[in-house]
């Protein structure tokens, strides 16, 4: 037996917001058939020259990736919708931390999502639910 559910999708994302979601979505399902080490590649070197995201940076990208993904928007899309959402954040100038994980009670389940310090962005769980295995952070730059 299924449960029903409805999917929301955020309102109120700007069209040029929407826009530049759309494009990044189509990397990062390209990315998400790629080996963890791989996206972790990518990620690395994409993540460079980007500022620290902000919560709010970040949340309005995962926003835009939802309202034109309902794919991403559900409970399977977590990969495409943490890639998409950390794309569209670097296209933007900015970078979250980008990771991937177990959760930390049986039973065992694996997901992605994006971050700011330490601070998981709407997954609705508290912010040790999962433990992280793989991340890619913002370079933080040296202090002159």
């Amino acid at each position: 037996m299924t449960t029903p559910s409805a999917l929301t999708r955020p309102t109120g994302v700007p069209l040029t917001l929407r826009l530049a979601a759309r494009l990044v979505l189509l990397a990062a399902f390209l990315l998400s058939f790629l080996p963890p080490r791989r996206i972790r590649a990518v990620l690395e070197v994409v993540r460079h020259g980007a500022a620290p995201a902000s919560a709010a940076q970040t949340q309005s990208a995962r926003d835009a990736i939802c309202a034109v993904s309902l794919f991403c928007a559900g409970p399977r899309g977590c990969l495409p919708r943490s890639l998409g959402a950390a794309l569209l954040c670097r296209l933007r100038g900015s970078w979250p931390t980008w990771c991937t994980g177990v959760r930390m009670v049986p039973p065992f389940t694996a997901h992605a999502w994006v971050e700011i310090d330490g601070r998981l962005v709407d997954e609705g769980v508290p912010d040790d639910y999962f433990t992280r295995l793989l991340t890619v952070p913002p370079v933080r730059r040296a202090a002159r």
